[in-house]
């Protein structure tokens, strides 16, 4: 004959395990519901970041609108950035920071270039370009007003 004392024992162990067991059952389950969310997550995660390099390369080169009229983008200067992805204007303006062998004002940039320096009204696109450029990273503004290659 078993023992009775022994048999409640096993009967409340068993109890025990089965309530233990329903719980890891449980958390086995909110385990595996929070790892496929953090699949999709990354998968989500994956296709926006590829989509979000493909608009910044596209952004760096391709035509933006501007009063309804097609105008190139000045990307900003990075690593995979080449000066030939600027616009012909752009490139023209480094070309003649860069031969003038030191900092130049937006005057004698415009000199160089053939604008009529002696009206404001043709100067100033050529200064809003320049402050353009170093806005981007391309050029270096000095405390004086004059611009200069970056380095």
């Amino acid at each position: 004959m078993l023992d009775p004392e022994l048999l409640e024992r096993i009967t409340a162990h068993r109890a025990e395990l089965d309530a233990l067991e329903a719980q890891l059952v449980e958390q086995l389950a909110r385990v595996r519901s929070e790892r496929d969310e953090l699949a999709v997550a990354e998968r989500v995660l994956e296709r926006v970041s590829e989509e979000i390099a493909g608009e910044r390369a596209s952004i760096s080169s391709a035509p933006g609108q501007v009063a309804g009229r097609a105008a190139m983008l000045v990307p900003h200067r990075g690593p995979d950035t080449q000066e030939t992805m600027l616009p012909p204007g752009y490139q023209r303006i480094l070309t003649v920071v860069r031969q003038a062998g030191g900092p130049v004002t937006a005057r004698q940039v415009g000199e160089t270039l053939g604008v009529d320096v002696t009206v404001k009204s043709k100067l100033e696109p050529l200064r809003g370009k320049l402050i353009r450029l170093t806005d981007r990273g391309w050029l270096r503004k000095q405390p004086d007003g004059r611009f200069t290659n970056r380095l």
